[in-house]
Formats: C-alpha cells, sequence, structure tokens
C-alpha cells in the first residue's frame, strides 16, 4: 500500500478509483482492517492521521479506522470500523473489478 500525504494526496485521488484507508499506528483496529484491504481487488493507499491531520480534517475523519472511496477525485462512500471482508465486498461492489 502506498502511504500518501499532502505532495501525493491531491493526485493520486484524481487517478481513478481509489480506496484511501485513514490509519495510525497506535489503532488496533487498523491493523485488523489493513489486510483485509490488500486482498481486495482495488487499488488501495493509506494516510497515516497522525503525520497527516490536514487531510483527515478535510475529509471529516472523526473515527478509525475510515475507509474512504475517492473516484474522479471525489469521495464516493465511507466505511467506518474495522469491518468483515464482506462487508467491504457490498459496499465497494460498483467499483471492484
Amino acid at each position: 500500500m502506498t502511504e500518501l500525504d499532502e505532495a501525493t494526496f491531491d493526485e493520486a485521488i484524481a487517478r481513478g478509483p481509489l480506496l484511501v484507508d485513514f490509519w495510525a499506528p497506535w489503532c488496533r483496529p487498523c491493523e485488523a482492517v489493513e489486510p483485509i484491504l490488500a486482498e481486495l481487488p482495488i487499488e488501495v493507499a493509506r494516510v497515516n492521521v497522525d503525520e497527516e491531520p490536514g487531510i483527515a480534517s478535510r475529509y471529516d475523519v472523526l473515527s478509525l479506522p475510515t475507509v474512504i472511496l475517492f473516484d474522479g477525485g471525489e469521495p464516493q462512500t465511507r466505511i467506518i470500523g474495522a469491518r468483515p471482508r464482506d462487508h467491504f465486498e457490498r459496499e465497494l461492489a460498483a467499483w471492484l473489478s
């Protein structure tokens, strides 16, 4: 997974469907979600909210983990909290290849 920061975020979300995992190193549910996201057939990137609070604030990320699907540079759907793989698959069905 690619780590995004202020310098790379806007370009990354503009390219096409991109699932962005907002996480923190101290967040245990974030650790549980990471392998699930890595198995999904969609490009996934991460934003460490401790290092990039401005990006998290821009998208009202208040709980971790928060996963936002961006398409065309715009947020399309948001999943909050640790969820099982089938939940991600249902929520993202229109974008999964």
